[in-house]
C-alpha cells in the first residue's frame, strides 16, 4: 500500500490489530485492597492502608519489622493481585497521564517522573543473569545456516496491567524453551487504558540471557482508533531547554536498572508532521546514544515515516529509512517490516540496507502467527529461501500461539505444540518431514548454545510444572512457573539416530530430579537409540566427570546405558556427530533414580563439542526411560557455594490466617545460578516456596500451619550444578 493511503489499517480483516492482541490476554483486573511504598535500595516496603481484618505482622527470629512510611507517591501505589504486596512488570505512559481515571487493578504512572529510588519493585523487576556468549555449532539440518537469517520474536506473557514480577502458582504459562533460534524477544504489550511502556519482567530475561539471547521493553504509540493520543507522541520526543531527550536517556536509564536489553519503538499514532518525525529521529539517535554505554540495541517498527504519518510500508525505502540509517550513521539498530511486504519488496529492502552499509539480515520481516500458527500463509521463499542467500531476518509475531490455541494447555501439550512450531512436524531437525506450508526454524536457521564452559548441568526444568521437585522427590505439590529457574535447554529436539523405530522424545511432567520436568523417552526399541543433548564448546579436564541420573519407568523394558561426548564436529551441516561412547550402566524398570558416574580422563586435552546419550533394551517390551539431569565438572574444583546472609522480611498482610510476604537478604559470595526459598514445617521437614534469580521474593500466600506461633522460611545460594549453601533463615510471627 502506498505511503499516502492512510485510511486503511494494514492489518488484514482476519488478523486482528496489535492493539487489541495486546490486550487480548489481560482478562479481569483485580481489585487494588492496599498500597505500599518502599525504600528500593534497601528493598523495604511498608503497609499503607491496610483493611479489613489485615495488619502488619511482627517479626520473628531477628527479622526486620515491616516499617510504616507518612507518605507514598502515586507511583509506588500497586495494583493488589492475591493481595496488596504483589510486584508486577512495571509500564508507563511517557509522561502526561489520560482523562479520567485508570480501570480496577490498573495504575497509571508517568516514565518522565520515574527514578530508581521511588520504584518499590526495582528488587523485584531486576534481571540478575547476565547475557551469555553463545557459539554456533555446525547445524544438524543441512539447510540451517549461519550468519544469515536471524529470528525476533513479539511476545505478549500476560496483560500490561498485573503481570506478575516473580512467576505466578499455575503451570499454564508460555514456558519458551526455545532459545537456540532467537536472537531478539520483545516483550510485547502496552495499552492506551493501561499504558504504552511496558518493561519485561526479571524471569524472561533471566531465561533468555542463560541462553545468550536480547529481550527488548515495549514502546508502542497505538493507533487513533485504538486509544492512541498524539500528546503520547510528543511527550515522548520532547526536549529540554539545552535540546536533550529526557524521555531517551530516562528509557535507557530503565533498562540499566532493571538489566534488560534495550527497546521497540512502534509509533502508529496518526497525524503527525514532517517537524515531529525530525523529533522522533532525533530520539531514536539520543535512546541509542544513551544506552551504547550499557551495550543497548532499539528496534524501529515500520509505521512512521518521515512526513509524520503513519502509513505502513511493508518495506525499507525512502519513506523510512531515515528511522534505521540517515547521513549521521545508525539511528536504530534493527528494523521490523511491517506485515504488508512482498517478495519484491523485501528484496529492494534488503538491497538499500547494503547501499546503506547496513546489514539485510538487520531487517525482520514480519509474520504473524497469532491466529494460525503454522498454518499461517507466508511465503517463506521471500524471506529465507532455500537455492540462495537470505533476503532478511524473520520477525514472528505473537508465537506463543503455540499455548493459546490449545484446548489441553497443560505443560507437556504445550511442549509438544511448541517444538513442533519451532523443529518441524516429525520432531528431528535432523530427518524434518516433507515441508507442507510451514518452514520450521530449526529447518533455517543454525542453532546457537550457551554451553561453553565448565561446570555445566542441566535438570530438564523448562520453567514451569505441576509440583516441584528435588533430588526426584515433590516437595511441593503447587503448580508453579518461573522462567528464571529453566535450565539450558537442549537446542535441537529432538535428534534421534537408531536403525529401528524412533521411539517419542519428550520433556516430560509426570516426574523429575529437579524442577518440574524431565526428558522421557519412550515406544518399542528393536535397535539401540542415540539422543543428542547438548552443543558443547568447552575443554574437557584430566578430571573431568559426567554424571546422568535416570531412571526406567514401572513396565519398561530394563536398558542397558551409554553417555556420548563428542570431540570433533561433524564435517559439514546435517553430517552425523562423531560421539566417543561411555558405559554408564543400566536402569532395571521400577528401582527407582540411580546416578552413573562416568570418567572422561581419557579426553583430557580435547574440546568437547556435543552430548548424547544412548539406550539398548534388554527385552522385548516397549521402552520408558527417564532422564533426571546430566552434568560435567572438573572433580577437583567442586565445593559448596556461599550461603545468602541477612534473610528480612520486609513486608507483611495477615488476614484469617494467611499472609502475603515480601522478603528479601544480601547476595551470596561467589558464583549463583539462583536462590530458593524453602518453609521449614512444624512437624519437620520442608516445602519448597519459591525461587529467584534475584535477592527479594514475594510470597502470595503463607497460611498459618495449626496453632503454630510463626511461620519459618529458609533461602538457600544454588550453583550451576544444584548443589545449595547453607541457610539463611527468619520467621513470620502469627498473632492470636
Amino acid at each position: 500500500m502506498s505511503e499516502a493511503d492512510d485510511s486503511a489499517h494494514p492489518r488484514t480483516p482476519s488478523r486482528p490489530p496489535l492493539p487489541s492482541a495486546a490486550a487480548s490476554t489481560a482478562g479481569p483486573r483485580p481489585a487494588r485492597r492496599w498500597l505500599i511504598a518502599a525504600g528500593a535500595g534497601a528493598g523495604a516496603a511498608a503497609l499503607l492502608g491496610v483493611t479489613g481484618r489485615a495488619h502488619a505482622a511482627p517479626a520473628a527470629h531477628g527479622a526486620a519489622t515491616p516499617h510504616a512510611a507518612p507518605h507514598a507517591p502515586a507511583s509506588a501505589a500497586a495494583p493488589g493481585g492475591p493481595g496488596s504486596l504483589a510486584p508486577y512488570a512495571s509500564y508507563w505512559f511517557p509522561d502526561s497521564l489520560p482523562p479520567g481515571s485508570p480501570g480496577p487493578g490498573i495504575v497509571w504512572r508517568s516514565l518522565k517522573e520515574w527514578t530508581p529510588e521511588s520504584d518499590p519493585d526495582l528488587a523485584y523487576n531486576t534481571a540478575s543473569v547476565p547475557l551469555a556468549e553463545r557459539f554456533t555449532p555446525v547445524p544438524v539440518h543441512p539447510g540451517a545456516r549461519a550468519g544469515q537469517a536471524r529470528i525476533a520474536s513479539l511476545v505478549s506473557f500476560g496483560p500490561t496491567a498485573a503481570n506478575p514480577a516473580q512467576g505466578s502458582p499455575t503451570s499454564d504459562t508460555y514456558a519458551l524453551t526455545h532459545w537456540a533460534y532467537l536472537d531478539e524477544l520483545v516483550f510485547w504489550g502496552g495499552s492506551a487504558g493501561e499504558g504504552i511502556v511496558l518493561a519485561p519482567n526479571a524471569p524472561v530475561v533471566d531465561a533468555a540471557h542463560r541462553n545468550g539471547v536480547r529481550v527488548l521493553g515495549n514502546v508502542f504509540l497505538p493507533p487513533v482508533a485504538y486509544g492512541g493520543d498524539l500528546q503520547w507522541t510528543r511527550d515522548l520526543v520532547q526536549q529540554d531547554a539545552s535540546g536533550r531527550f529526557p524521555l531517551a536517556e530516562k528509557l535507557a536509564g530503565v533498562a540499566a536498572a532493571y538489566g534488560f536489553d534495550g527497546w521497540f519503538v512502534n509509533a502508529e499514532t496518526d497525524g503527525g508532521d514532517s517537524l515531529l518525525a525530525g523529533r522522533m529521529r532525533g530520539f531514536l539517535r539520543a535512546l541509542r546514544a544513551a544506552g551504547a554505554p550499557h551495550g543497548l540495541r532499539t528496534t524501529w517498527y515500520d509505521a512512521m515515516n518521515g512526513t509524520g504519518r503513519v502509513g505502513w510500508q511493508g518495506a525499507l525505502n525512502h519513506l523510512n529509512q531515515e528511522f534505521f540509517e540517515d547521513r549521521a550513521g545508525p539511528v536504530s539498530d534493527g528494523f521490523f517490516v511491517d506485515f504488508r511486504w512482498s517478495r519484491r519488496s523485501l528484496a529492494d529492502s534488503g538491497a538499500l540496507a547494503e547501499r546503506l552499509g547496513r546489514s539485510r539480515h538487520e531487517l525482520w520481516a514480519a509474520v504473524d502467527t497469532e491466529a494460525r500458527g503454522w498454518d499461517a500463509p507466508v511465503d517463506w521463499d521471500a524471506i529465507v529461501p532455500r537455492d540462495r542467500d537470505h533476503v532478511s531476518g524473520i520477525g514472528f509475531y505473537r508465537p506463543e500461539w503455540t499455548r493459546n490455541h490449545l484446548a489441553d494447555r497443560s505443560p507437556g501439550a504445550f511442549h509438544r505444540a511448541d517444538d513442533r512450531f519451532w523443529t518441524g512436524e516429525s520432531g528431528d531437525p535432523a530427518r524434518p518431514a516433507p515441508e507442507r506450508g510451514w518452514r520450521a526454524p530449526a529447518t533455517v536457521v543454525a542453532d546457537r548454545s550457551t554451553v561453553g564452559a565448565l561446570p555445566f548441568a542441566c535438570s530438564f526444568n523448562t520453567g514451569h510444572g505441576e509440583r516441584w521437585y528435588e533430588a526426584g522427590r515433590a516437595v511441593s505439590d503447587a503448580p508453579w512457573n518461573h522462567l528464571g529457574l529453566q535450565d539450558r535447554l537442549p537446542g535441537r529436539r529432538w535428534v534421534v539416530d537408531t536403525a529401528g523405530p524412533r521411539p517419542e522424545v519428550v520433556l516430560d511432567f509426570a516426574a523429575a530430579w529437579r524442577g518440574g520436568s524431565s526428558l522421557l523417552v519412550a515406544g518399542p526399541l528393536t535397535a539401540p537409540a542415540a539422543v543428542g543433548l547438548h552443543g558443547t564448546r568447552f575443554a574437557l579436564p584430566a578430571a573431568g566427570v559426567l554424571e546422568l541420573v535416570h531412571r526406567a519407568e514401572p513396565g519398561s523394558a530394563p536398558v542397558s546405558v551409554e553417555v556420548g561426548v563428542a570431540v570433533r564436529e561433524p564435517q559439514a551441516p546435517g553430517g552425523p556427530v562423531p560421539y566417543t561412547w561411555f558405559a554408564a550402566g543400566g536402569a532395571r524398570p521400577g528401582a527407582g533414580w540411580r546416578t552413573a558416574r562416568v570418567g572422561l580422563s581419557s579426553l583430557a586435552g580435547r574440546t568437547a563439542y556435543g552430548l548424547a546419550v544412548r539406550i539398548t533394551a534388554l527385552g522385548r517390551t516397549a521402552v520408558a526411560w527417564r532422564v533426571g539431569a546430566v552434568s560435567v565438572r572438573d572433580d577437583t574444583a567442586r565445593r559448596r557455594p556461599g550461603a545468602p546472609h541477612t534473610l528480612r522480611l520486609d513486608a507483611a498482610a495477615v488476614r484469617d490466617g494467611a499472609a502475603e510476604v515480601r522478603l528479601s537478604w544480601r547476595r551470596a559470595a561467589g558464583p549463583v545460578r539462583h536462590y530458593e526459598l524453602h518453609r521449614l514445617l512444624p512437624g519437620g521437614g520442608r516445602t519448597f516456596l519459591g525461587g529467584t534469580c534475584g535477592t527479594a521474593l514475594y510470597l502470595p500466600e503463607v497460611v498459618r500451619a495449626g496453632r503454630e506461633r510463626a511461620a519459618a522460611f529458609e533461602v538457600r545460594a544454588v550453583d550451576e550444578l544444584y548443589a545449595a549453601s547453607a541457610p539463611a533463615r527468619t520467621a513470620l510471627a502469627w498473632t492470636g
